[in-house]
């Protein structure tokens, strides 16, 4: 076996001198979803990703030829805030309702300012059609400006490292200052809006990771922003790129009580051809023993 080893690690240490690009995609790193003090939409777990992530950069700044950076970046007013809506007593919803077509329909919710009344229905209205998430009521998070919406201090200094070192300037990639749709994935919002190209379809980032070899993948929350991003990706991309896609899964984590679909979606991009591993398996030959003769996916440690 260490002679089986060793061969595979000089396989792959010449594949990745031959490599030409491997980007880091780092999707919404920020303070307000991280379980420390003061963040409005703790993730379990996400400040430990973010320690974890940064001593990764810091461990392999020489392969990453480029890193991309996504910010959740939202205005107090926004459609999915408590300050959108009313009941039919002129009551905001709480944090985690959930507001859905037929709700608007029946009356049990509606739009505080009349003006927005029509483009509130029409935003539910397509989300349904389109089967994306139910309008969801979040606490006020990554408030443009606040510290909220500031990268993770370890990871932020990892990053500023990483610039220094290699001469380049990391790739923020701003979403969700559009307040009449949600913007979980960095492609693009959940509803268009065609008067708005931050909403539409990012071609620029789109076209830019394509250009990757390897694209390894972190950040918040695996259930919602990290999945809708990357299914997003896949899907500009086509099948046949799905494996340039690696999920560093000791770095990113599902928002509690939706870890269902955290697991749904690595299940459903593993089988597309998306590799899981973890940053410290990055270049562990014996981890690259077990890419070559794979075992079942239940076997896969996240």
């Amino acid at each position: 076996m260490p002679d089986t080893l060793c061969l595979v690690a000089k396989c792959h240490e010449y594949q990745e001198k031959v490599m030409k690009k491997t980007h880091l995609l780092i999707i919404d790193p920020q303070n307000d979803f991280c379980d420390i003090a003061g963040a409005a939409l703790p993730v379990a777990g996400a400040n430990a990703d973010m320690q974890r992530l940064a001593t990764f950069v810091d461990a392999h700044a020489a392969r990453l030829d480029d890193i991309h950076v996504t910010l959740d970046s939202h205005n107090p007013v926004d459609i999915a805030h408590a300050s959108w809506w009313v009941d039919s007593l002129g009551n905001p919803p709480v944090p985690f309702t959930v507001i859905s077509q037929d709700d608007v329909i029946a009356g049990k919710w509606r739009a505080r300012h009349p003006d927005a009344q029509a483009r509130s229905a029409a935003y539910v209205r397509q989300l349904s059609q389109a089967g994306r998430y139910a309008l969801l009521i979040w606490p006020e998070h990554c408030l443009i400006g606040s510290w909220g919406h500031n990268i993770q201090v370890d990871l932020m200094g990892a990053l500023n490292r990483w610039a220094r070192s290699r001469m380049e300037i990391v790739d923020y990639v701003t979403k969700g200052s559009n307040p009449f749709t949600e913007h979980y994935s960095a492609v693009q919002a959940e509803v268009p809006d065609a008067a708005d190209p931050s909403t539409l379809v990012n071609t620029r980032f789109i076209d830019t990771l394509a250009r990757a070899d390897q694209i390894l993948i972190a950040g918040e929350a695996l259930s919602h922003c990290v999945a809708n991003t990357v299914r997003d990706i896949a899907a500009n991309f086509g099948d046949d790129n799905v494996r340039k896609l690696v999920l560093l899964g000791d770095c990113s984590s599902s928002v509690a009580g939706f870890e269902s679909l955290g697991a749904d979606f690595v299940t459903e991009m593993t089988a597309r051809g998306m590799r899981v591993m973890k940053s410290t398996d990055y270049c562990n030959p014996e981890f690259r023993l077990r890419r070559i003769f794979p075992q079942p996916a239940s076997a896969v440690m996240l």
